[in-house]
């Protein structure tokens, strides 16, 4: 389960991403995973037979009742809470032990993975960064990317935030927030996280901006892929996993909680966006 990004990265840490990726074979049309993801889903309900009342939660009479209904903007909660807790299991018989395994990987290895994935990450960022009419963070995303990908071979030395250009999340379901864009209603999708209408369309958006979602195969360059997506996925994971297990003993319901955390986190996210005024000419120049 990924905190914070969500469907756009992430553990509420928010994994831009709050969000991973499930790496697999790619289609012709190499469709996003999101997309496989959802689609493999709705799959298995329709088979299941599930009727409405499993999935939709109705607007309740009572006045205070329909205000707590309508804060949490969760109309499809019963469904969510069995993703929620098909995630949770997953977690604790695969992915937490799994997790708990990479913590042995050297940290100089675990390091150069997670800068990898930042920077490769980083065109999608820059144009979300164009999409929400700000230069200067589109400026520093670009020389980011252009630094990493030269002087940090490939991306595995983040030598960008060495020389003071540090690392920052902007998502196209931010910037869709930015200009107006309703989140929609609260979804939780499994092996992605939290997420809504807007941003789940955002997070399609950042994987189509993604140039290592583009490779193509034979040479061992589909290998790349696989390796990349998997890798990361699990850098990312063992860092939420403290995150995780403290929102489990904690917390009375985990499921209210990360679903509280992250739609306050995404506003949060789009605020900040909203409000970044920082000077057009940039400290390095």
């Amino acid at each position: 389960m990924a905190l914070r990004r969500g469907a756009e990265g992430g553990v509420v840490e928010p994994t831009a991403h709050a969000g991973t990726e499930a790496a697999g074979q790619p289609s012709p049309a190499r469709r996003p995973a999101a997309q496989r993801l959802l689609a493999a889903t709705l799959a298995v309900l329709t088979l299941a037979g599930c009727s409405m009342s499993d999935f939709y939660n109705p607007p309740p009479k009572d006045p205070d009742d329909l205000q707590d209904y309508k804060l949490a903007n969760d109309p499809v909660e019963p469904l969510n809470r069995k993703m929620f807790t098909f995630n949770m299991w997953a977690y604790k018989t695969v992915l937490r032990p799994i997790g708990k395994g990479w913590d042995y990987i050297p940290k100089p290895f675990r390091d150069a993975i997670g800068n990898l994935n930042e920077t490769w990450r980083e065109p999608a960022v820059f144009f979300s960064d164009v999409g929400a009419g700000k230069p200067r963070r589109a400026g520093d995303s670009f020389m980011r990317y252009l630094i990493n990908m030269t002087a940090g071979v490939a991306g595995i030395i983040d030598v960008a935030s060495m020389v003071g250009i540090k690392q920052h999340e902007t998502d196209p379901g931010m910037v869709l927030g930015l200009w107006g864009a309703d989140p929609g209603p609260y979804l939780f999708i499994p092996f992605i996280g939290p997420s809504g209408p807007r941003d789940l369309g955002g997070y399609v958006i950042s994987q189509a901006l993604t140039p290592v979602n583009y490779i193509p195969r034979g040479y061992g360059l589909l290998n790349f892929d696989w390796g990349y997506n998997i890798l990361g996925t699990f850098n990312g994971f063992a860092d939420a996993i403290p995150q995780i297990d403290q929102i489990e003993k904690q917390s009375l319901d985990p499921y209210a909680f990360v679903r509280s955390a992250w739609q306050q986190s995404r506003q949060s996210d789009v605020d900040k966006l909203k409000n970044d005024n920082r000077r057009t000419v940039p400290d390095w120049y």
